[in-house]
């Protein structure tokens, strides 16, 4: 054994086939990143090459992670790359059964509108004497990869600007 071990793990297990063999991101360049769907915050490792997305792996340098992956996490790359997944906005109009593609500038301001109108219908300044500022038909339920600064933001704007009282986060749940 010259170059190998015991094991046959090494060159002496190779063909000249298998030792020809690159990985899929061999020459792609990489950045770090961390996982968008929890709160765990677990290291990935994002390959790309010539302004295209090659693979998504676990970050073993992690200290949180160790390069290991969940499921959704080891199934990012085909959340972003996959044929069928969506790109536009859909919208199925009340009492309707089909779906019609929309502007996202126009989904944007629907959504404006009906909590603006929602605030204006419910908004309760006072009841029996008390001061209350508050809506109760309009909640938040925030992402469990929002940071502090982010919660910070959205509380301040939902209970201060819009009266809100439903503000959760799904970190929680």
């Amino acid at each position: 054994f010259k170059t190998g071990s015991w094991r046959g793990t090494g060159e002496e297990a190779m063909s000249e086939r298998t030792k020809d063999l690159t990985t899929k991101h061999h020459d792609a360049e990489v950045a770090k990143s961390i996982c968008p769907y929890c709160g765990v915050g677990c290291g990935q490792l994002v390959f790309h090459k010539n302004d295209k997305l090659v693979s998504i792996e676990g970050d073993p340098d992690s200290p949180i992670s160790r390069g290991h992956l969940c499921p959704k996490g080891a199934d990012t790359f085909e959340l972003h790359t996959h044929p069928t997944r969506l790109t536009t906005v859909k919208y199925r109009r009340p009492f309707g059964t089909a779906w019609e593609e929309i502007p996202l500038e126009q989904a944007m301001d629907m959504v404006a509108d009906r909590l603006w109108d929602a605030r204006e219908r419910n908004f309760v300044e006072q009841q029996d004497g008390q001061t209350l500022m508050q809506n109760k038909t309009v909640g938040h339920l925030g992402g469990a990869t929002l940071d502090n600064e982010e919660n910070y933001l959205i509380k301040k704007l939902f209970t201060g600007g819009l009266g809100m009282v439903c503000v959760s986060n799904q970190a929680r749940i």
